[in-house]
């Protein structure tokens, strides 16, 4: 981790552990990793990944960073709120999804990127997202939606 949030080299680490666990599952997956503010990263397709794969990833991943949410936690959201909800994208630079497979990347109570995994079932690409981050040292544990995201 840089002094400003989640750097090339931790973010390469994220993107190549959830890539070994795609195929010890049997799965070729797209990896995102973006910043705290959306910008990505990283981006990895492995070999055999479907062509929009790497774009759904980014989109999890831009999404769990900029709402500061993992994206299974936006689902209630959009279906309480539909249209809104799909009017955020007019103001983003990437789709905001709410979906599994999307995981906000925090350390210490602060936010530092997103994570997004595309490829294998909803639930797969979810549990890899949680078994990496745990793995590394990343939290899991978030407040309800619309309570603050991090510390301070």
């Amino acid at each position: 981790m840089t002094a400003l949030g989640l750097g090339l080299t931790e973010a390469e680490q994220i993107v190549t552990a959830a890539l070994e666990r795609g195929a010890k599952l049997g799965k070729a997956l797209s990896v995102a990793v973006v910043d705290a503010g959306g910008f990505v990263l990283v981006v990895k397709r492995s070999e055999g990944a479907r062509p929009l794969t790497p774009s759904i990833a980014h989109s999890k991943a831009y999404s769990a960073a900029i709402m500061q949410r993992p994206t299974k936690m936006l689902k209630k959201w959009q279906e309480s709120n539909p249209v809104f909800f799909a009017s955020l994208t007019e103001h983003a630079t990437q789709p905001i999804v709410a979906t599994d497979g999307g995981m906000t990347v925090k350390r210490d109570g602060a936010i530092l990127g997103g994570l997004g995994v595309s490829g294998g079932t909803a639930a797969e690409d979810q549990e890899i997202c949680d078994e990496v981050l745990a793995e590394l040292g990343y939290e899991l544990e978030f407040p309800a939606w619309g309570t603050p995201a991090a510390k301070g």
